[in-house]
């Protein structure tokens, strides 16, 4: 008889891996053990050779679906004495909490087979909503520490009943060894104002029944809950929330029912189907009659986020109810995702006309995820609930940290060749986001056990992520932000040489202490130079100018950067003007005359805002990128003919001479062109103008491989025109599929950069 010790590495704890050894060693006939040992799975093996190479193979090949194996190894054992029959699966031994790579798993929605035992009147689970298997259910929420073991989850304060003991402890049992196993006698339980169980669950029915809000305890935090055909229900829930106008997603049963209501092709169903569950970005069907969806629900636009159930307890919900569901962050404004239940009912009590809650706690804030597709390419656009803290691939041997940006903020974590990108914060604006992000960061340092030799932040000193990042111990290195965008998609693609990158964003400070945000660079992941960008532009009164895209636009037009072609003639500007107030348009004339507090920028997001509000779609917004999302909704799939526009040399760059492309905008515009045309040429401008800028570009040597990042490419229109033209001139063309292309990304792109500077220096 041989005996091996084996080692495998990779997403292998909390997703049903040692019940799946088990199994295959019974099954071949062997003999030994298995056990989680900090972040891995290792064990003995005992039996005839040929099986156990047979067992290290199936290991590798028929993992569960949840695993992701990384590696099998197998070396001898220091056990001698004629090992024990039979094989067992042990209990993470005392001192299993060693160093070596570390990967949690994100959580996961619920599967078939407990769907089943929650819609099955003879089930012992029957419409428990905390129903979950070794396949499903909460994982990185309720992690607490590594190894993955119940009594380092949330749910160690809920002692195992006999049946589900049972449960546990046989092999023959889908919920063996499943740590979050738990059933009506012993596990979590509902609660609403003195209720329990069914009682609770059907008050929170009644209440969405009778159009009210309900604030829902989720697995990574609180979701407010409405009636998505009810336009009261939703304007209130928009008034109470101090949300406005950005999108709500929306639950729904099933893919049936998705189909109903947007188009779902191929990829986005098994998007919607996947373990993820991920919020699905989908373009709205026509609709004649009475609308399925309250238009509040996502006003102005024609897309909409779908997503299924992803526990028991949303299924319940959606099952009692049977209408689509309005299911939105438990937050006010920007705030993080409420998970502490004495915050969520202090913080949303103006919100909520209830709580349906449970006593299991969430150790880890996750929000939902949000993915789109541009043809057959999964764009992510929010990686949080099901996909992080999952690691990515990062060409990263010393461990480095990036901490992010201010909009949208993640962070990452990587060593040993994976990057861990933290749960979603939100914009750090404010005391509640930036603790949760340091809450966010220690425990997830914590659990993978990374402890970062650098730190990488952005350029810009008045983000808090940056003013935080110096206050550290560890050395740090900056990192400018669209070199950090195009960094991390060529990171994700694996992109070792050096690479055109196209950076289109709001705005990010440029090296040269300007506003950047249309940036054409040469780069590798180390370093960069920049050889095209954006004509300059003022923004008058500076983040004013974000929030008000009529400034922007009064900016573009009196005060734009002049390179041979004069602003639009004052005649054109007329009706503009003249539907904004008098006394504005005279203040910003006065501040562009004596540049009072007009920072200038190079930037593609702001030129978005200036055309939206050229043609009347935004005067001013409520968040980030609206007016842009509104100006692709007016583009809708209509057909044009590309605006006027120009790229001339100037200070060594190839630069985009914006004011003719206006000039053409607003002369078809008081010619009678109706916007959605209008609004697609401009789209349309955009991806001509951005081909020609790296062809002047890869003529002059850039490299013919292609990086776009920025959250300008969440734009889909235009990132399939840019992609098309990039192509057709024969440019390897990539974008960010796994890493968020916007300011979500940015942290992995710094720890790519910072960890490229490391290995620059060995």
């Amino acid at each position: 008889m041989t005996v091996r010790h084996f080692h495998v590495d990779g997403m292998v704890q909390g997703v049903g891996f040692r019940p799946f050894v088990y199994r295959t060693a019974t099954r071949l006939g062997l003999d030994g053990w298995v056990a989680n040992v900090n972040g891995h799975v290792e064990g003995e093996i005992a039996g005839p050779p040929g099986a156990i190479d047979t067992f290290a193979t199936r290991l590798r090949d028929d993992a569960p679906p949840l695993a992701l194996v990384r590696g099998v190894r197998l070396t001898e054992s220091t056990h001698h004495s004629p090992h024990s029959p039979g094989f067992q699966v042990r209990h993470s031994p005392p001192d299993a909490s060693g160093t070596g790579p570390r990967e949690i798993p994100p959580d996961a929605a619920i599967c078939a087979a407990c769907l089943r035992d929650l819609r099955d009147p003879d089930d012992r689970r029957y419409r428990y909503p905390f129903v979950n298997c070794t396949d499903c259910g909460p994982r990185a929420t309720i992690i607490e520490d590594l190894p993955y073991d119940r009594v380092r989850t949330t749910m160690r304060r809920f002692p195992m009943c006999a049946d589900c003991a049972a449960e546990y402890a046989d092999p023959g049992d889908r919920r063996f060894h499943a740590e979050p196993v738990a059933c009506p006698v012993c596990g979590p339980t509902l609660s609403w104002d003195g209720l329990r169980g069914e009682e609770a669950l059907h008050a929170a029915v009644k209440t969405v029944a009778d159009g009210g809000i309900v604030a829902v305890k989720g697995l990574g935090g609180y979701q407010l809950v409405c009636d998505a055909r009810d336009p009261r229900a939703v304007a209130e829930l928009r008034r109470r929330k101090h949300r406005p106008a950005k999108p709500f997603a929306v639950m729904v049963e099933d893919l049936p029912t998705a189909a109903r209501l947007a188009r779902v092709g191929a990829t986005a169903r098994a998007a919607l189907t996947s373990p993820e569950r991920p919020v699905v970005l989908l373009a709205l069907r026509q609709w004649h009659g009475t609308r399925p969806l309250a238009e509040e629900v996502h006003p102005g636009l024609t897309r909409v986020g779908l997503f299924l159930p992803t526990t028991g307890l949303h299924h319940l919900l959606l099952d009692d109810l049977d209408h689509p569901l309005v299911v939105t962050s438990g937050n006010l404004g920007d705030a993080p995702i409420a998970v502490d239940d004495t915050a969520a009912r202090r913080d949303l009590a103006g919100v909520a006309d209830g709580f349906l809650t449970h006593d299991r706690p969430i150790r880890a804030r996750y929000d939902d995820s949000v993915v789109q597709f541009a043809g057959r390419t999964r764009i992510t656009v929010r990686r949080a609930r099901g996909l992080a803290p999952a690691p990515l691939p990062l060409a990263v041997r010393e461990p480095v940290a990036g901490v992010g940006a201010h909009l949208k903020h993640t962070f990452t974590l990587a060593a040993d060749g994976r990057a861990h990108l933290g749960p979603h914060t939100g914009d750090l604006s404010g005391l509640e986001n930036f603790e949760a992000f340091r809450a966010s960061y220690d425990h997830l340092r914590h659990l993978t056990g990374i402890s970062p030799r650098v730190l990488a932040h952005d350029l810009h000193p008045g983000y808090l992520s940056t003013q935080w990042a110096t206050r550290q111990p560890q050395p740090r290195t900056a990192v400018q932000h669209h070199h950090a965008h195009v960094a991390a998609c060529a990171a994700e693609h694996g992109v070792r040489g050096p690479f055109t990158g196209v950076a289109y964003d709001g705005l990010g400070l440029g090296d040269d202490g300007t506003l950047w945000g249309g940036e054409i660079l040469v780069a590798t992941l180390s370093g960069y130079r920049r050889v095209g960008r954006f004509a300059h532009a003022p923004l008058p009164g500076g983040d004013a100018a974000v929030r008000h895209p009529s400034r922007t636009a009064l900016g573009q037009l009196f005060g734009a950067e002049t390179l041979g072609v004069p602003h639009p003639y004052p005649w054109l500007t007329r009706d503009f003007t003249g539907r904004l107030d008098p006394a504005e348009v005279s203040t910003v004339r006065i501040m562009l005359a004596r540049g009072i507090n007009c920072p200038r920028a190079s930037s593609a997001g702001r030129l978005f805002d200036t055309v939206a509000a050229l043609l009347g779609l935004a005067d001013q917004v409520s968040y980030e990128g609206e007016a842009a999302a509104l100006l692709e909704a007016a583009a809708g799939e209509e057909h044009a003919v590309p605006l006027a526009h120009q790229v001339v040399r100037a200070d060594g760059l190839w630069v985009y001479d914006t004011t003719p492309t206006l000039t053409d905008l607003l002369q078809r515009q008081h010619d009678g062109e109706p916007v959605p045309r209008l609004a697609a040429a401009f789209h349309l401008t955009l991806a001509t103008v951005t081909a020609e800028l790296v062809a002047r570009a890869v003529a002059d040597g850039a490299p013919r491989t292609v990086c776009l990042g920025g959250g300008c490419f969440v734009n889909r229109r235009l990132l399939t025109e840019v992609r098309r033209r990039l192509h057709a001139q024969g440019l390897r063309v990539l974008v960010g599929e796994q890493v968020p292309a916007g300011d979500g990304g940015i942290s992995y792109g710094q720890a790519a950069v910072a960890a490229a500077r490391l290995a620059g220096e060995r």
